[in-house]
């Protein structure tokens, strides 16, 4: 029995000893990674040429610290956080892109509509090469964001690489006011309705509801073309909430870090803002972020089809983290994963009919048919020609230009009838 009593205690004992010295070896490895990190700094502010600020060190330590884990993550400096925080809430001066990191370059994710890069020609896919003459190779996305952003009615050159181009070229922009509209709103045929979101802000869904409660209130809501297309994202609480507007129960979306316990599912609920009319929804290489989350919940719950190209890619979740001197900490923190468990990241979302989009010019040939209004001394109807209002004219305009919103229109409308067929 002592034997055993010794043998159990020489056991309990070199266990304890594997686990303090696991720990020590830990604490020595981390000890060391700072001490030469206080090395590398003493010897720039010994050694370096010119006379360098120890906090501007630091910053740019953490700056690349962060940017070294992927493209998302990434150190707000004050002014910076300032900005982001502009963006989601009030007006700022710039020329209106979204921008992201693709294959290691600066990439634009979309021109947001009606602004001076939309007015300029930017799309998205273009590669961002220089800013004002320096090189945008390797730049973290919020210092190319503080470039090219700037007061109303100055200037900012950009050399852009555009998605189908052999040479690249240098586009001067003068920068405007950037309204923070992110919903657009037009009937396209009485009943139906093309619902445009350029990105998710933190009035995105209380905009949105009002629209479709101020158009129910004249006319019956039969189906909606939610145009997803060029919109790269944002407010992630948004996302949800646009999403819970077409589903009365169910998962929409979860997200899961590093931590197997730390899956956070976003459920649906029964409220009186939904919408049960039959929705078609159009995708392109522009749909990013919180856009895919609502694709790709709408997908798999099978409410809606959708139509165009294959999304963006991005299914990463950051957060902000604030410092305590004002700047913050952009850290990604999970993925989020649509309800049958799909992964967006570097994937995408992939149409339920694909459709690339075609120029104007083709469209217009297409629609170029023959009938009887065409012939000559043809008979006039006896109800009198039909005059076109302005709006109405506008969007036959828009179905004329955009043959993935004339499909999607198309389809809206025959959705019912498809519910109806049977094997």
């Amino acid at each position: 029995m002592r034997f055993s009593h010794f043998l159990g205690t020489m056991i309990l004992l070199v266990g304890l000893c594997g686990t303090a010295s696991s720990s020590q070896a830990r604490d020595t490895d981390h000890y060391q990674a700072l001490k030469q990190f206080s090395q590398v700094l003493d010897l720039i502010e010994k050694n370096y040429v010119q006379e360098v600020d120890r906090t501007d060190l630091i910053h740019g330590a953490i700056e690349g610290m962060l940017n070294s884990i992927d493209p998302h993550s990434t150190y707000i400096d004050l002014d910076k956080f300032k900005m982001m925080q502009e963006e989601f809430q009030g007006e700022f001066g710039g020329i209106g892109i979204q921008i992201g990191v693709r294959d290691k370059r600066l990439t634009v994710i979309a021109p947001i509509e009606d602004t001076p890069a939309d007015k300029a020609g930017l799309k998205a896919g273009d590669i961002i090469l220089e800013i004002n003459g320096a090189s945008a190779l390797d730049i973290s996305l919020e210092d190319a964001v503080s470039k090219i952003r700037g007061p109303k009615g100055e200037a900012v050159e950009l050399t852009i690489l555009h998605k189908e181009s052999q040479a690249p070229e240098k586009v001067t922009i003068v920068r405007g006011t950037i309204p923070l509209v992110s919903v657009k709103f037009k009937e396209l045929e009485p009943g139906y309705v093309h619902l445009r979101l350029t990105d998710f802000k933190a009035n995105t869904t209380d905009d949105m509801h009002d629209k479709l409660r101020e158009y129910s209130a004249k006319q019956e809501l039969k189906g909606i073309v939610l145009d997803l297309r060029n919109n790269p994202g944002g407010l992630l609480n948004q996302a949800i909430s646009v999403t819970d507007t077409f589903l009365r129960d169910g998962l929409i979306v979860y997200t899961q870090g590093r931590d197997p316990k730390s899956r956070k599912d976003e459920m649906a609920s029964r409220q009186s803002t939904d919408v049960t009319c039959p929705v078609v929804v159009l995708i392109n290489s522009g749909s990013a972020s919180a856009s895919e989350i609502v694709a790709g919940a709408l997908q798999d719950r099978k409410r809606a089809i959708l139509i165009g190209e294959r999304t963006f890619g991005k299914g990463s979740v950051q957060t902000i983290m604030p410092l305590s001197d004002g700047s913050a900490v952009k850290l990604t923190i999970a993925l989020y994963y649509t309800p049958n468990g799909r992964s967006i990241q570097a994937e995408g979302i992939d149409p339920d009919v694909e459709l690339p989009f075609t120029l104007a010019a083709e469209d217009a040939a297409e629609l170029r048919e023959f009938r009887e209004a065409n012939l000559s001394k043809h008979l006039d109807n006896p109800n009198g020609d039909a005059v076109l209002d302005p709006e109405a004219l506008e969007a036959k305009e828009a179905l004329a230009k955009d043959n993935q919103l004339r499909i999607g229109l198309s389809m809206v409308k025959s959705l019912p009838r498809f519910m109806q067929l049977t094997n």
